[in-house]
């Protein structure tokens, strides 16, 4: 008996020091893997809005290779981030459509939109399962302003811009001698445009602007030759254009050919901060100023994605850089909630002070799901390229302003 008892203990002794050696040789085989952390991007990928899905899609992307290239989400054993994809399809009623789909498939929060009125639709939906919505740009201030605990925009909307846009267009103007007094509003007559003409209308004249007019017209638009003649006979002496991409291209290229102006300056524009714009139609571009979105030109880590993105042949676009940021800052929340749940989320994101972005933004500070850290920037595109011009402290190059008539 009691060799068969001492025989006992030493094979259970070998065994236990197999066991031991080969758990520290290959940890993963004794300790299974933390399930993936299920991320919806919601991003409209066909449809009017598809350039602009494509630039938030890639930029979610590569923030999501990078939070698991780092070692994944620690407070949550290294639990890596999965994306779950959904095409809006430029449509409210599809986005909502793909809010339930994106729940139904696990989801514990959900980034992206685009548009203010897929946004609106989008969070509404998402409210009902209490998941987690973080708004990438959509900037009707509606969209944070409907009491709706769970959506959080981190980029800044209407209110934040136009201010930014005033102080910056007095800024330059006072800087060059007042040179530009009049001006002409162009404006998408959607959700987006229709609302920021009403700001403007409010706000330009109590800083000794005459807006001359507010021209209204169609997403998509076929045509901007009587825009355009409007202008001509009006002659202001600076022009606003705030509409999407195929829009703003068709009023540059006509202005381009028929009109002369001291300078365009743009207000969260869909193509005047777009590359695609700047590369394909240089003469048309060239000069163009834009309040909008934009990435911190000094942040290194900013100036390295950039080169990753142009390196595997696409073009660089604030969308990107937005997304890229969202992701980054989910995952932040979910490191300090150190959970999963909807609740836990959304409470780390109500009470953010995330500095670890690209944007040009102070410290995350919500106040009724807006970020009132966010800034955006004035650019303008200069030889080629789109170049920070204000404020001072994020910029890389001095305005060309105004414009020899």
């Amino acid at each position: 008996m009691l060799m068969t008892h001492t025989t006992d203990k030493r094979r259970s002794f070998i065994k236990a020091g197999v066991a031991g050696a080969a758990s520290l040789v290959v940890p993963g085989l004794l300790r299974a893997q933390p399930a993936p952390v299920k991320v919806g991007i919601l991003q409209p990928v066909t449809g009017a809005f598809s350039m602009d899905g494509g630039f938030g899609r890639t930029g979610a992307e590569m923030g999501i290779a990078r939070i698991n290239a780092m070692g994944g989400i620690k407070a949550l054993d290294g639990a890596r981030l999965e994306m779950v994809f959904a095409d809006a399809r430029s449509s409210p009623q599809v986005a909502a459509q793909q809010v339930e789909w994106l729940n139904a498939q696990g989801v514990i929060a959900i980034i992206g939109g685009f548009s203010s009125s897929l946004c609106m639709a989008a969070s509404e939906q998402a409210a009902r399962y209490n998941l987690p919505y973080i708004v990438d740009v959509g900037v009707v201030d509606l969209v944070v302003q409907r009491g709706l605990k769970n959506t959080f925009r981190f980029s800044p909307g209407f209110s934040i811009c136009t201010q930014a846009a005033i102080r910056g267009l007095l800024t330059i103007n006072d800087a060059a001698g007042q040179p530009s007094r009049t001006v002409v509003f162009v404006h998408e007559d959607g959700l987006f445009g229709s609302g920021l003409a009403e700001i403007i209308k409010a706000e330009l004249p109590r800083h000794g602007f005459d807006t001359l007019d507010f021209i209204a017209h169609p997403t998509p638009a076929r045509s901007m030759s009587d825009v355009v003649e409007r202008i001509k006979w009006l002659k202001p002496d600076l022009i606003i254009p705030s509409s999407y991409y195929d829009e703003t291209v068709l009023l540059m290229r006509t202005l381009q050919q028929q009109v002369r102006s001291k300078g365009v300056f743009s207000i969260l524009n869909g193509a005047a901060s777009n590359l695609r714009f700047v590369k394909e139609f240089p003469l048309a571009a060239e000069n163009i100023m834009d309040c909008n979105h934009w990435h911190d030109p000094h942040n290194p880590e900013g100036k390295a994605l950039r080169r990753q993105v142009e390196a595997a042949g696409k073009p660089w676009n604030f969308n990107i850089a937005i997304n890229y940021s969202d992701v980054l800052l989910l995952a932040d929340a979910l490191e300090r909630a150190a959970s999963v749940e909807h609740d836990a989320i959304i409470n780390a994101l109500a009470s953010s002070t995330f500095e670890g972005h690209i944007m040009p933004y102070g410290p995350t500070r919500f106040v009724d799901g807006q970020n009132m850290g966010a800034v955006p920037v004035l650019t303008q595109v200069q030889r080629g390229d789109i170049k920070v011009i204000f404020p001072n402290e994020f910029s890389d190059a001095r305005p060309n302003y105004p414009l020899s008539l």
